[in-house]
């Protein structure tokens, strides 16, 4: 029963936080589509924790590509690069209470244990990029790198598309589900949905 209240408040609360604004605010489709995602999120997030994840990552996908991809041999991101992290940073900045997950990559060309080095040195140069656009540091994760393990292109030579970084959805930073829903909770929950941040 306690339980039942419980998330029966945080989604009550999360949905008003969410009908706040004043009639006519909605500016353009841009600002009209963000507050909807976020309003689908809400009342999934403390239901079904495991489904509001899953269509977070679904939306994360469609909003902006996950990946990008690096030079030969180098961890050092290049301006295609940069300019999908600034869509990626955009993004994750709108949901303070999730964490994400960075996936280093390399192609099959060199050691497997110098690729598992080269991949986490991308994944680390992506995460590093991401908090320099003002992505909280601990809401990514540079957490594996996969090397040459998981090739897109089964190939034994040099290939751009397997030397790459993947950005997802990991879960919810620690103490966001759990935690008793009080004022202070709701607080941040509306200055995140009204005033970004």
């Amino acid at each position: 029963m306690k339980t039942t209240l419980k998330i029966t408040a945080v989604a009550s609360a999360l949905l008003t936080a969410g009908c706040l604004d004043p009639a006519g605010s909605m500016l353009n489709e841009d600002t009209f589509a963000e507050a909807a995602a976020s309003n689908q999120f809400a009342q999934t997030a403390y239901l079904e924790p495991g489904a509001a994840l899953q269509s977070l990552d679904q939306q994360f996908r469609r909003a902006t590509p996950t990946m990008i991809n690096f030079d030969f041999n180098v961890s050092t991101l290049d301006t295609e690069a940069k300019t999908i992290l600034r869509g990626q940073a955009a993004w994750i900045k709108r949901f303070p209470h999730v964490r994400f997950k960075v996936y280093g990559h390399t192609d099959q060309v060199g050691s497997d244990s110098y690729n598992n080095r080269l991949g986490m040195r991308r994944a680390n140069s992506a995460v590093a990029y991401l908090v320099s656009q003002g992505v909280p540091r601990g809401n990514l994760i540079a957490v594996v790198s996969k090397g040459e393990s998981e090739p897109l292109i089964n190939s034994q030579d040099r290939e751009r598309l397997n030397r790459r970084t993947v950005t997802m959805v990991a879960g919810f930073v620690k103490g966001y589900i759990g935690d008793d829903f009080d004022g202070k909770v709701a607080v941040r929950v509306y200055n995140t949905y009204v005033n970004g941040g």
